[in-house]
């Protein structure tokens, strides 16, 4: 399968973000829909409900403010990559390109913890983003988390919650 270049989604991130939940590059379907975890079988929105009240129903604009509103904001370490498939598996290594997160973070005064969205977001995040980051104090916390993809189904959602737990608290404080 030929690799195709693939230009990630936009932050949707508020002011007031607490927990910035970073993916590695959206899917094809999320891609095509321009629209972050529009695969319908990822456990991503359904796991906002239990754990932040965001409806999973609600249209896509709406679900956004509602996480937003909650203190959560969403992006990807990787803005573009080539990749053969829609999987993490299949982006070209070395292709990756990051998204401007230290620049983000730096601008985000309330944010507490970076949620990453399964274990390639969180090794590329370690890799490619936190040495750009000062070491501070109060710098934010760093969580790796299981991937809520349809391609992770040993998670189903209530083992998702249990892990994703720390979202909910650090939100709650």
């Amino acid at each position: 399968m030929e690799a195709t270049t693939c230009i990630g989604l936009p932050a949707q991130v508020s002011p007031q973000c607490r927990v910035l939940v970073l993916g590695s590059m959206p899917g094809m379907a999320s891609l095509q829909a321009a629209q972050y975890y529009a695969h319908p079988r990822n456990r991503f929105w359904p796991l906002m409900q239990l754990l932040c009240g965001v409806e999973a129903t609600l249209a896509y604009p709406a679900r956004i403010a509602a996480l937003n509103a909650a203190g959560v904001g969403l992006w990807d370490v990787i803005g573009r990559c080539e990749r053969r498939g829609s999987l993490d598996a299949s982006i070209v290594r070395g292709s990756e390109v990051p998204n401007a997160l230290p620049a983000l973070i730096a601008g985000l005064p309330r944010l507490q913890a970076i949620a990453c969205n399964g274990g390639t977001a969180h090794q590329l995040f370690m890799a490619r983003i936190a040495p750009a980051l000062p070491a501070a104090d109060g710098a934010p916390a760093v969580w790796a988390l299981p991937s809520t993809s349809p391609a992770n189904a040993a998670w189903p959602l209530p083992r998702l919650q249990a892990a994703w737990q720390p979202l909910a608290d650090a939100l709650q404080g």
